[in-house]
């Protein structure tokens, strides 16, 4: 178990998962509050980095590209304040994170881990039902509908049609776009079948405008919940029909979500890795990379998982 525990957040590696649990620093942004705490399979990782600083460092998590609805929708466009997968290191704790890092890249060099694109979500996007208000209006979804009511700075042709509701099952796609400068931001529902370029977010009847304030962040979170009951952006056709078809996917869990589902081939396949496995860690203890102590960890750890 490695663990690390700072007043930005406190994060968590048994082998498996990395855990990520936000802070009550100040520093903390209102998506990574209202977001909680983060689960996150090690074959969803495709890195992890620590960049030290003389006052303080920051350690990230680097996730495969599309494995997270939230990343996804987001773009790379979260502030770092806003992004769960970074966490602001105090220097005297720089040896913690390094072993951290030590930790997740092991795991990730023994299980042998793809880290190119998914083809399907890893992580379950945020917990449902969920609210958030922003901009011109207040966007709220269910796991099946999502509604949108308009305050009082919506212009009049989005407030005189009143609240919006409309099923997941009906749209294509969802985006979320952060203001920039004197530019409005969006929180945009696109239904499915329409080919025209939408409306301006001021006057768009499915997308609420954003005006670059506080709370304007917790609207990617909505659109991440919508987006992991969407088709996945790299599926292929027969699996964008059929969302559970995708790589990684299965007969739908608890809570709706894609259950993981081994190929039919993996059972058959599973002696023969291993095999493989153990003859390679046996490799890097007879090269004296691995200790005998460290040796006998990680074939507990490989016979656990098989």
């Amino acid at each position: 178990m490695a663990e690390i525990i700072q007043k930005d957040g406190t994060w968590t590696f048994d082998g498996d998962t990395v855990r990520i649990v936000p802070g009550r620093d100040k520093g903390v942004g209102l998506l990574r509050q209202t977001l909680g705490e983060l689960a996150v399979p090690l074959r969803a990782l495709a890195g992890i980095s620590f960049e030290p600083g003389r006052k303080a460092g920051r350690l990230r998590l680097r996730l495969r590209e599309g494995a997270d609805p939230l990343l996804q929708v987001t773009g790379g466009r979260l502030p770092d304040a806003s992004d769960p997968y970074r966490l602001t290191v105090e220097a005297d704790r720089a040896g913690v994170a390094e072993y951290f890092v030590d930790e997740v890249r092991n795991a990730l060099l023994l299980e042998q881990v793809e880290t190119g694109p998914t083809r399907a979500y890893l992580l379950p996007g945020p917990p449902v039902p969920i609210t958030a208000g922003a901009g011109d209006g207040t966007a709220a979804f269910d796991g099946d509908r999502v509604s949108l009511e308009w305050n009082w700075t919506a212009e009049e042709a989005k407030r005189s049609g009143g609240t919006r509701v409309f099923r997941v099952a009906d749209l294509r796609s969802v985006e979320w776009s952060p203001s920039k400068g004197l530019g409005s931001g969006w929180l945009r529902f696109l239904p499915a079948g329409t080919a025209a370029a939408p409306a301006s977010p001021k006057y768009d009847p499915f997308t609420v405008e954003l005006f670059g304030f506080k709370n304007d962040p917790l609207m990617a979170l909505v659109a991440a919940a919508v987006a992991a009951r969407l088709p996945h952006p790299a599926a292929a056709p027969a699996e964008a029909a059929d969302p559970a078809a995708g790589l990684g996917a299965g007969p739908a869990g608890p809570g709706g979500q894609p259950a993981v589902a081994a190929p039919a081939e993996e059972t058959a396949a599973d002696h023969d890795t291993l095999l493989r496995r153990l003859r390679e860690l046996g490799e890097l203890h007879q090269s004296g990379i691995l200790t005998a102590d460290e040796f006998a960890a990680a074939k507990q750890a490989v016979l656990r998982r098989f």
